[in-house]
């Protein structure tokens, strides 16, 4: 008996933040006190409207804002892993989304491989992640990409396009998220437990805006049935 030829890899890419778990509220203020650290001085005026940019860029935005060397953006996500790190161990932790989990894995037992696409570095998504109580063993890290060193999402996409053997989707909470779902050619499913309305997702390319991965969670899967397997 012939062999059955094997499933064609399929890759569902997640953001972090408002999407598999809560934004914090003060979580703007680790990229000032790593600017500041970084800096070795207090620095005012904290950067507004984070949401959808990757670390390196916030960092870069926070260092030009404030007249600083762009030299030291490296020294400053360097203190922004610390300080994530700190908060972790101080049990200051995210909350899931509703229906994360789950959505995790019955897309797995869909085929698909979950991995990240975040604004996040690997560490910091990892304590994110762990912190919130989600199973870390759920996403394939080596199939994931960070932001910590990006400063364009859409170049996150483009990696991703040119490292995976099959078609990705994105799921995220901020138009950007389908900004950079478009530079690749990826699909995009939008979640709204972000930031951002769904009358914002819904001007993007979405495929689908669900409330929450929890109620979405049937449309999520049809979404994804109806994508072409290549």
């Amino acid at each position: 008996m012939r062999d059955m030829p094997a499933e064609p890899a399929r890759y569902l890419l997640w953001d972090v933040d408002g999407t598999l778990v809560f934004n914090g509220a003060d979580a703007g203020n680790l990229y000032h006190e790593a600017v500041e650290l970084a800096a070795g001085r207090t620095i005012a005026d904290r950067m507004p409207n984070t949401h959808g940019k990757t670390d390196a860029q916030i960092l870069a935005e926070t260092l030009a804002h404030h007249g600083l060397p762009d030299t030291l953006r490296q020294a400053a996500a360097l203190h922004l892993d610390e300080l994530s790190r700190l908060r972790h161990e101080r049990g200051e932790h995210r909350t899931l989304c509703p229906g994360a989990d789950a959505a995790l894995r019955a897309a797995a037992a869909h085929g698909w491989t979950n991995g990240l696409l975040t604004g996040n570095g690997r560490q910091r998504s990892a304590y994110k992640l762990a912190g919130a109580g989600l199973d870390l063993e759920l996403i394939d890290w080596d199939r994931s990409f960070f932001g910590d060193t990006t400063l364009v999402r859409a170049d996150l996409t483009r990696r991703a396009a040119a490292a995976l053997d099959g078609p990705a989707v994105i799921v995220g909470d901020t138009p950007n998220d389908g900004v950079a779902a478009d530079a690749a050619g990826f699909a995009f499913i939008a979640v709204a437990t972000g930031a951002f309305a769904r009358d914002d997702l819904a001007a993007t390319s979405a495929r689908v805006v669900l409330d929450d991965l929890q109620s979405g969670h049937g449309a999520l899967l049809a979404a994804l049935a109806d994508l072409p397997a290549r």
